[in-house]
């Protein structure tokens, strides 16, 4: 793999869950070799498949010169797993308490140059950074997933992070095949999460007062709001939706809808009842379609859509800014 201008070769992923493993695959299809640490009994195994359920994919979207799915290597301790290592990427539960920790031994023993990111969908940097020897080298690297098929990866600088590991992580992302989206202000949830937490409140509340199913949630996004942003995104669409005179247009005629009390935004009460509706509905929506059959549609979808996005919208290569 050529190494390019960010100087990485040697990548550790430490956690091993569906994130961690969707970045092992993705770095796989890159050509790197990678080294991996998970101390939960059966992770090899489970990354072993993981990998070659995200295989067909990534042969579609198209292989680096080398890339094989054996090339990963299981390590028994953080030490060695991240010894020689240049990024490592951490992937372990959402808990503040754990990460810190997890990346204290991290920091402890990767040579002081690697830089470090953290696949945290919440926690902002700044706050992992306490304690660490170096903690000018750790980021946010927030991915989505499929990691190994969506391009966008949010990246996130704490107070002392160094802007140069910034530069450096956005070069390295971009030969990868993403679209690293550099978040200039710390904030809980970074960007993409707090857009769709927003989404996933209202729908709760549809479904908690009986408006609408799962099912008619869901068909309200794929075959309304979604196809448009896939292509444009919010701002975008609203333009659209001013006729020629575009967002002003539109913010005038309808702007004042704003004030009116059409959505909920506080969280509903997750309550047993709640959750049952959701579960229940989730499971009769998908029958008897199996949780690998449905992420082989869903990963055949995007493919085919990562190509047409690019086709109809080329500007969004150039859209986020270096």
């Amino acid at each position: 793999m050529n190494k390019g201008n960010h100087g990485i070769k040697n990548i550790t992923v430490v956690g091993t869950g569906v994130i961690g493993n969707g970045w092992i695959a993705r770095f796989l299809a890159n050509g790197f070799d990678v080294i991996a640490f998970d101390p939960a009994e059966g992770a090899k195994e489970r990354t072993t498949k993981a990998i070659a359920q995200a295989w067909p994919s990534l042969e579609k979207l198209g292989l680096a010169e080398g890339a094989h799915q054996s090339r990963i290597t299981f390590k028994e301790t953080v030490e060695e797993a991240v010894r020689g290592a240049d990024y490592i990427q951490e992937n372990v539960p959402e808990r503040e308490a754990l990460k810190k920790a997890v990346l204290a031994d991290i920091d402890k023993y990767a040579k002081p140059e690697a830089i470090i990111g953290s696949s945290t969908s919440g926690i902002v940097p700044s706050i992992l950074q306490e304690g660490l020897k170096h903690p000018q080298r750790l980021i946010v690297a927030h991915p989505f997933n499929p990691v190994y098929i969506l391009p966008l990866v949010e990246l996130v600088g704490g107070k002392q992070t160094d802007a140069a590991i910034m530069e450096h992580a956005r070069q390295f992302f971009q030969e990868i095949g993403m679209k690293p989206l550099i978040i200039q202000k710390e904030i809980e949830g970074h960007l993409a999460d707090r857009l769709m937490e927003a989404l996933w409140r209202e729908a709760l509340h549809m479904v908690n007062d009986g408006v609408a199913t799962t099912e008619e949630v869901d068909a309200a996004i794929v075959y309304g709001a979604g196809l448009r942003w896939a292509q444009m995104g919010p701002f975008m669409t609203f333009h659209l939706a001013g006729g020629e005179k575009g967002m002003r247009h539109m913010l005038e005629q309808f702007g004042p809808a704003l004030k009116l009390p059409w959505t909920k935004l506080e969280a509903p009460e997750l309550t047993d009842e709640l959750k049952e509706k959701v579960i229940n509905g989730c499971e009769s929506h998908a029958g008897d379609t199996t949780i690998a059959e449905l992420e082989t549609k869903r990963n055949e979808f995007l493919v085919e859509l990562l190509d047409l996005v690019e086709s109809y919208w080329p500007e969004s290569k150039a859209a986020v800014k270096n």
